[in-house]
């Protein structure tokens, strides 16, 4: 009896340790869950709120800052959401993850950065 009841605690703890794994959103999910909407959490220690235009422009108020105007694109093969701010040209990738309720931006370089979405466009940080 108690090796039934063993393996049946090992198979309940697999089922929830699988369930929690975070899932990287495919390039349909992240345009649909960004096209014409404002991402908002912290970033380097300032809260930031960041809308994706539905003609590929992007805004993003930073606190203390004036508002940046850039472009956004999803490459669906990588699977991200790319942003170009401008000044160089080049596009930076960050993958868009969920894992319970949360969703992350996640990059090779930085740790997964939690944030939220609001519909429509919101772009005052206070």
């Amino acid at each position: 009896m108690r090796t039934l009841a063993n393996f049946i605690f090992v198979i309940v703890c697999s089922v929830n340790f699988a369930a929690a794994e975070a899932v990287k959103l495919t390039g349909d999910e992240i345009r649909e869950l960004l096209t014409g909407n404002t991402a908002f959490g912290r970033m380097d220690g300032k809260k930031y709120r960041q809308w994706f235009g539905e003609n590929d422009v992007t805004m993003l108020a930073m606190e203390g800052s004036d508002i940046t105007s850039g472009g956004w694109r999803i490459d669906d093969i990588a699977k991200e959401l790319q942003t170009n701010w401008g000044s160089d040209g080049q596009w930076n990738g960050l993958y868009v993850t969920e894992f319970g309720n949360t969703y992350y931006w996640v990059s090779k370089v930085t740790p997964p950065t939690p944030f939220q979405v609001v519909v429509g466009k919101k772009l005052v940080t206070n």
